[in-house]
């Protein structure tokens, strides 16, 4: 009995996270919805950085730059870039790394032909923090424990392992598990299975909250990081220019829209509107990271430069098959984020 009332305890405590994958309240984490004949097809994974997203549907901006979106939550990356590179979706919200992956052939699946994707526009940073359990207070008391990866050919992974060489511990120093994407990995840390990992806002807020510490951020440690990006296939992109770039209009609406003061009671709506069992202080919390005016999403949703070369060499660096990346053109596009920028 004991043990089923701390199994139900635990289950209880994480409510609240396992919320954030289920972004959309209407769609289930992976379920694909029947597509809307017309619509521009987006997946991204859950969370509630997807908030420039529900704030360009609710206010009515994607409807303003003329399209109509349906919003898929996708359950892994292999979901989101073989619905991608199948025509399934047209847009993904996902890491810049996660394209270098594909394109350096890198990633966990093969496409025949090879993959065409590019990111044509800039979210955020990432929002990444390594954050540790409460008997963790600094890189030196993490030697010899265990630290939890999605994979070690991560792009937030390298920058886990950047963080630790930054601060005197080597990759050997520490035991690595493997434990799933954030969700999972947030849950097997509030368990007490590992020492430390690297989260996404607003995961290190429940963190936090809870008495676990934060260690470092990409921010802190790396400084520019390119992150999340708008992203698409070539191909698809060549013959729906217009669609692009109505999209980034829309989603730099939604941002300003969001960051504005008078807007922030609607802005922490929408993520308890979005987000289940999201409650009002961690949506004030994450509104306070998220729309922060410095450093919270980009506000023109530019594709940050020394963001970009920083992601390129931690993959030159720490990739599968190590090499010096140095085209960044082989991963982004910046001609329709220019053509959105237009008046």
């Amino acid at each position: 009995m004991k043990i089923i009332q701390k199994a139900m305890g635990l289950l209880l405590a994480c409510l609240p996270i396992f919320g954030f994958l289920n972004a959309n309240a209407q769609t289930p984490t992976g379920a694909v919805a029947p597509p809307v004949a017309g619509a521009l097809q987006v997946i991204s994974f859950g969370g509630g950085f997807n908030l420039p997203i529900w704030a360009a549907r609710d206010q009515g901006f994607f409807k303003q730059h003329g399209i109509e979106v349906q919003h898929t939550i996708t359950a892994d990356s292999k979901q989101l870039f073989t619905g991608l590179m199948e025509g399934k979706y047209h847009v993904a919200v996902t890491a810049l790394d996660n394209i270098l992956a594909y394109q350096e052939g890198q990633a966990e699946v093969k496409f025949n032909p090879p993959s065409d994707f590019f990111g044509f526009m800039g979210s955020d940073d990432g929002f990444l923090s390594l954050v540790a359990a409460p008997d963790v207070k600094s890189f030196a008391d993490l030697k010899g424990k265990t630290i939890s990866v999605d994979s070690m050919s991560n792009g937030f992974s390298f920058a886990l392992r950047d963080m630790l060489a930054r601060n005197g511990l080597k990759e050997s120093d520490v035991q690595w598990a493997r434990a799933g994407g954030t969700d999972r990995r947030f849950a097997a840390l509030m368990e007490g299975q590992h020492a430390a990992t690297m989260l996404r806002a607003p995961f290190d807020l429940q963190a936090k909250n809870r008495g676990f510490n934060q260690l470092a951020t990409t921010r802190t440690t790396i400084g520019n990081y390119m992150g999340i990006v708008g992203a698409a296939r070539r191909s698809w992109a060549a013959n729906n220019e217009a669609q692009v770039v109505s999209f980034i209009r829309a989603y730099r609406d939604a941002i300003r829209w969001l960051k504005a003061p008078e807007n922030r009671p609607q802005a922490q709506a929408l993520l308890m509107k979005y987000v289940p069992n999201m409650n009002a202080q961690i949506a004030a919390q994450s509104c306070d990271l998220l729309l922060d005016p410095q450093t919270g999403f980009f506000s023109d949703v530019q594709l940050d430069d020394k963001g970009i070369q920083a992601v390129m060499d931690l993959r030159s660096k720490l990739g599968d098959n190590p090499q010096k990346l140095t085209d960044p053109s082989k991963y982004v596009d910046k001609r329709y984020w220019q053509k959105a920028m237009q008046p």
